[in-house]
């Protein structure tokens, strides 16, 4: 099987089984004909193949972005760019933003997607009240949803993504539970944290291209 083949058999059953914390609704693109469809057509464009790859890890998908589409960080516009037509409201996300200006700087996407694979510590993300939620907002859910968290990961370790090294978006709660997860399974030697591109683009958008540089040296590790 290739990466592409693994991860699309890996999404096709994910599911949180466990009850959830009162108005808390689970975010599940796969669920979704077209949304599945899409990325079939992007992860066989770009990872049908056995190559290795390092992982990045965000906190978890949102409703404009991953939520809608079900690739990481990429959203319709995105998506569309990359060269895959969709049918979904052509609405920008503010991550993704950040993270496909950081693609192009890195050479484009069939370069960075050989190199590199995104997914989050919750691949499936969450509402509540019709706004994103964190996995880590609220810690009833992040005690429900450890066992699907870890099961998620060692699932994708699989694939053929490098245990010498993981970058972590977000350098506050995200890193910090990657970590103490991480002393609890031993899988990866480092985790290197970075700035979040939502943080980025809400708090420092004057700043994108030093965010840019920043993240370009972290990556060539």
């Amino acid at each position: 099987m290739t990466f592409a083949d693994q991860v699309l058999s890996f999404y096709r059953d994910l599911e949180i089984t466990n009850p959830l914390p009162e108005g808390v609704v689970t975010l599940n693109p796969y669920r979704d004909h077209n949304a599945f469809s899409c990325c079939t057509k992007f992860y066989k464009k770009f990872f049908d193949d056995v190559h290795e790859r390092t992982v990045i890890l965000g906190i978890n998908p949102g409703r404009h972005g991953g939520g809608v589409t079900g690739i990481p960080f990429t959203d319709p516009v995105k998506l569309e760019a990359c060269g895959i037509p969709n049918a979904f409201n052509k609405k920008s996300e503010l991550s993704a933003d950040f993270i496909y200006t950081m693609i192009e700087a890195f050479g484009g996407p069939e370069k960075f997607y050989r190199k590199f694979y995104f997914s989050a510590i919750s691949p499936l993300g969450f509402t509540k009240d019709g706004k994103n939620l964190n996995y880590y907002d609220v810690k009833e859910l992040q005690v429900t949803i450890k066992d699907f968290i870890v099961e998620s990961l060692k699932k994708q370790m699989t694939f053929g993504i490098t245990t010498s090294i993981c970058y972590c978006l977000g350098e506050g709660e995200n890193f910090k539970f990657l970590n103490r997860l991480n002393n609890e399974l031993k899988i990866f030697r480092q985790i290197i944290p970075l700035a979040h591109p939502r943080f980025i683009m809400q708090y420092r958008r004057k700043k994108v291209d030093e965010y840019v540089d920043s993240y370009l040296k972290s990556l060539s590790h």
